[in-house]
């Protein structure tokens, strides 16, 4: 008798513990369950905070689409806080675009989309909704919209995603002064085998000279105009009653000044032309 109470108690126990433990796993399941309906809809995305701390200082367009830039289809913002920024941007075409540097620029950050309003000199408005979906010190990969109205026409609108990346460097002083050298992309399109000299002035415009037998004389080019965006050199001339204008990579170390840049030959494809010149001392 003894021995079936005992043999019916330990029935009773396993079956309560097996039912406990089917009660802690549907509690555990119905917590997961919980847990993942409960989970913000934002969740990865970059924080608002993140990009407050992050966005401050010049970034220069890098890619659009996975592929590189032109050089001359570059262009930079100087966010200087939060809610200012200042724009620099050359680009030509049949339209005439302006020809702008530390344009003013309203930011406006809301979550992860940071949209900068530019109105430039010509009154064209600029509109850039970046939304943002990596950021780091070093550059920041955004999804875009981008707006551009001119008066008389309908707004021009452009989605696409970028990437920027921030450089620390700014050669708007170092710059100035006279320059000797010659290009050094052999076979390029730009290598004419001559030397070439610039003299860069501190009120914005540059005197292009070529050589005369032994002597440096002015060009006939006319306007004449540069501005130096971070380590972007961007200059405009008209020779022959066309204007031209070129964007540059450049660094300056001392004495020394190179200038290289992305350009796109007759059938598309990139080349990459470079210049290295020197200081010519007075």
């Amino acid at each position: 008798m003894k021995k079936q109470i005992a043999i019916i108690f330990a029935l009773i126990l396993a079956i309560s513990l097996c039912a406990c433990g089917s009660s802690k796993e549907m509690d555990d399941t119905a917590s997961a369950e919980s847990t993942t309906q409960s989970a913000s809809p934002d969740e990865g995305k970059i924080s608002q905070s993140d990009i407050e701390k992050m966005i401050v200082g010049k970034w220069v367009k890098s890619e659009i689409d996975g592929r590189p830039v032109l050089t001359d289809e570059k262009s930079v913002f100087d966010i200087v806080s939060t809610t200012e920024a200042y724009t620099s941007a050359s680009h030509i075409t049949d339209e005439g675009d302006p020809f702008d540097y530390n344009q003013k620029s309203i930011v406006d950050i809301n979550g992860n989309v940071v949209t900068i309003t530019t109105t430039t000199s010509e009154g064209e408005s600029l509109i850039h909704e970046l939304t943002i979906t990596d950021i780091s010190n070093s550059g920041f990969t955004a999804n875009r919209k981008f707006t551009r109205t001119t008066k008389g026409t309908d707004p021009l609108l452009i989605e696409d995603t970028v990437y920027f990346v921030k450089v620390n460097d700014d050669y708007g002083s170092d710059i100035i002064g006279t320059w000797e050298g010659h290009c050094t992309s052999e076979g390029s399109v730009f290598d004419d085998g001559q030397e070439h000299r610039w003299e860069f002035k501190d009120d914005g415009t540059y005197v292009y000279y070529v050589k005369d037998g032994d002597n440096w004389v002015p060009s006939e080019n006319t306007m004449n105009e540069y501005f130096v965006a971070g380590n972007l050199l961007c200059f405009r001339w008209i020779d022959n009653g066309k204007e031209d204008r070129e964007w540059w990579d450049i660094t300056v170390d001392g004495d020394t000044m190179k200038w290289t840049a992305v350009r796109s030959n007759e059938d598309g494809t990139p080349f990459t032309a470079s210049f290295e010149m020197t200081r010519v001392k007075k």
